[in-house]
């Protein structure tokens, strides 16, 4: 655990490469390829697609060298896949009164199964046992299913796989099964692997928010922040077992294992709970049957304290990944609320920076992902475990042995020919040319 320490003050500034980058992303994948206008010869083309940076964001890490890396930059995914091709040069047929009126022909009109969105307002994550991470926007009305080896885009669509109005938090359990919640429509809808709605859960809700699964103790944990509780829930037959938090308070409650409207929900390999708790600016910690554990963090403005903490996840090794959107600071501590490390300086849209932070996932081979919506954003990094950063750094020592011992080893250069003698020292000469000594 100590490799994962560091020194605060040193990891906040990002290296002089990233503060001198452009600013932010000028063209994301869902966006449509603006109409260009005709360029001068020499004038060089902009290519449509997503923008490039002017420095290798891969090789982003934190905390900076020369520790050993924690969290490195992989990737990032702002929509659906784009066509940037043009159609085949054919005129759309109209009627003589289309013309007149000057209505679009069929061709032209937006066809909502084939128009491809761009994230605007992202938020809850979960991730499929083949690695396709699934993102809830809350302003498009849909449910973006990544593949982030292709970047290829599935949707679940409202109007047409699903009735959406105010889509949440997401999880899915390990038969692949969909669980979406619904604030306005106050229920947690579930889908099929095929993504065909099987059933909806409404007993008890509110306004769900979060939602996390138990796959073990079969447990299905929903925060809703109205009511200032977690439900929880049987995942298998979906009747309300119990629930965390005293209810009724209108967020005024502060005291241990009570919430003042709580978003984000998490459990570990154990079955421990966790609860980001947003107006209080902490994190509650509670056992498989709701008693509560622990609580750590306070509002303040630095690393390692809260503001409107929302998104939770936990790794492999039950670090806890806490998603800060005020801040636009995704935390990581241990059980005890010590600070091990964070990704996220100041405020912006390039890689390791966010606007809006809300939603953190973590999948089971360490992929870390995450939500922010200003602008519509899934950002993808990886997180080096325990055992893999002490790997590196016995590596590092035994690199750093290897050059000290070679370099006592090398034979040192003496020199074979004597210097060359001074010359003998003149003296000085009288007016006449003979030496003083000699008169």
């Amino acid at each position: 655990m100590s490799s994962f320490l560091f020194n605060s003050t040193r990891a906040a500034k990002v290296p002089a490469l990233l503060l001198m980058a452009a600013v932010g992303i000028a063209a994301p994948f869902g966006a449509y390829a603006a109409t260009k206008k005709k360029a001068a010869p020499d004038t060089p083309q902009t290519p449509d697609g997503p923008h490039k940076f002017s420095f290798d964001p891969k090789k982003l890490v934190w905390p900076s060298p020369p520790s050993v890396a924690r969290v490195k930059w992989v990737d990032y995914f702002a929509g659906s896949k784009i066509d940037y091709s043009t159609p085949a040069n054919t005129k759309p047929k109209q009627s003589w009164m289309d013309r007149l009126a000057g209505a679009q022909s069929d061709q032209e009109k937006v066809n909502p199964k084939t128009f491809p969105f761009q994230l605007i307002g992202p938020y809850g994550i979960a991730i499929d046992s083949k690695g396709k991470v699934y993102v809830a926007d809350q302003k498009v009305g849909a449910v973006f299913i990544f593949n982030t080896d292709t970047h290829d885009t599935e949707m679940i669509r409202n109007g047409i796989e699903a009735h959406f109005e105010w889509i949440n938090g997401l999880a899915i359990d390990d038969d692949d099964r969909l669980f979406v919640s619904d604030g306005k429509l106050h229920h947690v809808l579930v889908f099929s692997p095929k993504h065909e709605m099987q059933d909806q859960i409404t007993e008890g809700l509110v306004d769900p928010v979060g939602v996390a699964i138990d796959t073990t103790n079969r447990f299905l944990y929903v925060v809703d922040t109205q009511q200032d509780q977690v439900i929880v829930y049987d995942a298998d037959t979906y009747k309300l077992l119990r629930r965390i938090g005293t209810g009724g308070k209108n967020h005024t409650l502060t005291s241990p294992g009570d919430f003042g409207a709580p978003q984000g929900v998490a459990v570990d390999s154990d079955g421990n709970v966790y609860v980001t708790d947003t107006l209080n600016d902490r994190v509650e910690i509670f056992d498989a049957d709701g008693t509560f554990i622990s609580t750590f963090g306070k509002n303040g403005d630095g690393p390692g304290f809260f503001e409107r903490p929302k998104g939770i996840a936990v790794d492999s090794d039950g670090h806890i990944w806490v998603a800060d959107e005020v801040q636009d600071r995704l935390q990581v501590f241990n059980k005890e609320g010590q600070l091990l490390t964070y990704v996220g300086y100041k405020h912006g849209d390039l890689p390791g920076q966010f606007q809006a932070l809300v939603g953190v996932a973590i999948d089971k081979n360490n992929r870390v992902f995450t939500t922010e919506q200003y602008p519509g954003r899934l950002q993808e990094f990886q997180y080096v475990s325990d055992s893999d950063a002490a790997a590196e750094k016995e590596r590092k020592a035994q690199e750093a042995e290897k050059r000290a011992s070679q370099h006592q080893k090398a034979p040192t250069s003496t020199p074979t020919d004597k210097p060359a003698q001074a010359p003998a020292a003149v003296a000085p000469q009288s007016a006449a040319g003979t030496p003083k000594a000699a008169q």
